[in-house]
C-alpha cells in the first residue's frame, strides 16, 4: 500500500485578539507599526473541528531564510514591506512572533497610521505551511501543535477572517492514515514474530 501522502498547502491563522499596537510613531522611514502576528501556547479553536497551539521556536527555521510579505488583507496587490528590504522586521520572543512594520508613503500606508490610531483596523494574521506538528487524539477536542511551519506572509486587516480548516482536516487524515498504517505494520511484525516462535516450539518437540 503506498504511503499517505503529506498534505502540503497555505494555511492562514488569525489573531484570537485585537491586534496589540504598541506603538504608532513617526521615525526615520514613516510610520512604524508593531504588534504581534502570532502568539505562543495559546490555545485557539480552529472552527469547532481541533484546539491549536503554537509551540516556542515555530518560526525559527523560517526567519532564516524566507523573504517575507507583508500585506493588506491578504491582497499580495498591497504590499506595506518586506523582510528582504529591510522595510518589516520578525522576530520572535518569549510571547510569540514580533511584528514591526514600516508603513510605505502610499495610501494604503498612510490611511493605515490614521486607521490603526483610531482603533479601526487591528486584525493581524499570518499565512503559513506547516511544515512539522503533531496531533493529539487522546483529548475532546483534538488538539494540534505547530512545531514548525514556513511563513508566507503578515497581514493587517480589518476583517480577520474564520480560521481555515480544510488543509488542517487533510493534515489530521494524513496523521491518521500514517497511525493506521504504523499500527498495520506493528500488527503484521508480531504476527510473523508469533509464527516464528511457535514453529521454532514445534521444532523442539
Amino acid at each position: 500500500m503506498p504511503k499517505p501522502k503529506q498534505p502540503d498547502g497555505r494555511e492562514r491563522r488569525v489573531l484570537d485578539r485585537p491586534l496589540e499596537v504598541r506603538e504608532l510613531a513617526t521615525g526615520a522611514n514613516g510610520r512604524t507599526v508593531r504588534g504581534y502576528a502570532a502568539v505562543f501556547d495559546t490555545q485557539t479553536d480552529i472552527g469547532g473541528c481541533w484546539v491549536e497551539t503554537i509551540a516556542p521556536g515555530a518560526f525559527t527555521a523560517t526567519l532564516r531564510s524566507a523573504d517575507v510579505l507583508a500585506l493588506y488583507s491578504h491582497q499580495t496587490d498591497r504590499v506595506l514591506g518586506r523582510t528582504g528590504a529591510g522595510t518589516m522586521r520578525l522576530a520572535e520572543d518569549e510571547r510569540g512572533l514580533a511584528v514591526e512594520i514600516d508603513l510605505p508613503d502610499t495610501t494604503d500606508g498612510r490611511d493605515l497610521a490614521v486607521l490603526i490610531a483610531r482603533g479601526d483596523v487591528k486584525g493581524m494574521s499570518f499565512g503559513f505551511i506547516a511544515r512539522r506538528q503533531v496531533w493529539d487524539e487522546t483529548v475532546e477536542p483534538v488538539r494540534r501543535t505547530l512545531e514548525e511551519v514556513e511563513l508566507l506572509e503578515v497581514t493587517i486587516t480589518a476583517f480577520p477572517q474564520y480560521p481555515e480548516t480544510e488543509i488542517g482536516l487533510r493534515s489530521l487524515e494524513h496523521a491518521r492514515a500514517e497511525r493506521r498504517e504504523h499500527d498495520r505494520a506493528g500488527g503484521s511484525a508480531r504476527l510473523a514474530r508469533k509464527a516464528a516462535t511457535d514453529h521454532a516450539a514445534r521444532r523442539l518437540y
